[in-house]
């Protein structure tokens, strides 16, 4: 498993190091950050979406033409849709995720970025976003792009990852360690 999640890692990587490099060489930066997060949110809230892109039952042909149809429904610019038509042909659009968060670190870097992946019990309040994203500025020094889910088995509080540094103030954590506490007291 740990294999095969290595192995589609390296696939996305190396699609989304030419599709960066092809944006920036062309001048087509901003559109691919546009694309980019138009992508995101399809495949946040689409799961036809996803199913097309994981699903083994459509053959190239298929997928060429939805992932075709898609991109210029979504007016995505002629590289990105290039790129995800040739990785269709290539029975690559399974890593069509780890593609994009790829792509997002790049750009992230490219502007003097870091991304932020917040996951919150509860959507973020425009103030809690913004003192958030104020209060990591400060300890990183650099620009902050939140990237927010919700997962409401969190209960309450927050789980921050930046870079390989993360913070759970969850009440899920807290739970789990009082449990791990009275399991060595008891």
């Amino acid at each position: 498993m740990a294999e095969t999640a290595s192995i589609s890692s390296t696939i996305a990587k190396r699609y989304a190091l030419a599709m960066f490099e092809l944006a920036r060489d062309e001048g087509k930066f901003a559109a691919l950050e546009a694309d980019t997060d138009t992508l995101l949110a399809a495949l946040e809230s689409s799961d036809d979406f996803k199913a097309m892109i994981a699903s083994p039952v459509y053959s190239r042909d298929e997928q060429a033409a939805a992932i075709t149809a898609l991109a210029d429904a979504m007016s995505l610019d002629g590289t990105t849709k290039n790129a995800l038509a040739l990785m269709a042909s290539k029975r690559r659009l399974f890593v069509l995720p780890q593609l994009l968060a790829a792509l997002r670190a790049m750009i992230a870097e490219e502007k003097g970025e870091i991304a932020a992946e917040i996951t919150s019990a509860a959507t973020l309040s425009d103030a809690q976003a913004a003192a958030l994203t104020e209060m990591l500025k400060s300890r990183f020094g650099k620009e902050i792009k939140l990237n927010t889910t919700v997962d409401e088995r969190l209960i309450g509080g927050l789980i921050v990852q930046v870079g390989s540094k993360m913070i759970d103030t969850s009440v899920r954590a807290r739970l789990a360690s009082l449990q791990n506490a009275m399991k060595e007291v008891g």
